[in-house]
């Protein structure tokens, strides 16, 4: 199997944009993928957008979204705040956010939810991202939760171990508020690398997983 490298001359990578419905999803989701490009190009800008949290988690959000996008030329922080769990209900408003991103962000890269996550305020996100952007590359991340969702995701991003914890330790250390759910625990999202790495076939047996739905060649 030979990989599409995006980055190349054939495909120039010099935007990204994350989106996530709510304050850690962003980094649960594709932090280690984010943390990769960077590395891997310097000029990289990217646009880090959050669509719901209380103050406190918000506050978390942007200490973890810098710490994320540290080395990165560019980066936008924007953080909503619509009710987590309503979004289908107030569908227009963020519509309306989403054409203002639209005006804003000329993306080569956009990472957001999976489309069939089971979570409403996720598949409200995706929704919107293809609705709103028409002409560019799109990856769903994955959300491990209780509602056993995961499914079998076809684009992969091999991870080294030090770029897996990095991303585990920016998720632990800036939501000191999701500490006491049972779940928020280092192995579980360390779990989630080690599957997708193994089927990835990843030489550090580490990797985030995506969908896409759309791809032109």
């Amino acid at each position: 199997m030979l990989p599409f490298r995006l980055g190349t001359d054939a495909a120039p990578l010099r935007t990204v944009l994350c989106l996530g419905a709510h304050c850690d999803d962003v980094e649960i989701g594709c932090g280690g993928a984010v943390l990769r490009l960077i590395e891997d190009h310097p000029d990289l800008a990217v646009h880090w957008v959050v669509f719901s949290g209380t103050p406190l988690r918000r506050e978390e959000a942007r200490r973890a979204a810098e710490q994320a996008l540290a080395g990165a030329r560019q980066r936008q922080i924007t953080l909503h705040e619509f009710s987590d769990g309503f979004f289908p209900y107030v569908g227009a408003d963020i519509k309306r956010s989403f054409e203002q991103l639209k005006q804003d962000v000329q993306p080569d890269l956009i990472f957001t939810h999976y489309r069939g996550d089971l979570h409403q305020d996720h598949r409200l996100i995706n929704e919107l991202t293809w609705n709103t952007f028409r002409n560019h590359l799109i990856l769903e991340y994955e959300i491990p939760k209780y509602d056993g969702d995961l499914g079998t995701p076809g684009v992969f991003v091999p991870l080294p171990p030090r770029l897996c914890d990095r991303k585990i330790d920016i998720i632990l250390d800036c939501y000191e508020s999701q500490r006491a759910k049972h779940w928020f625990r280092r192995d579980l999202f360390m779990a989630i690398l080690r599957l997708r790495g193994m089927e990835a076939n990843a030489p550090s047996g580490l990797a985030e997983a995506f969908y896409c739905r759309k791809g032109i060649l």
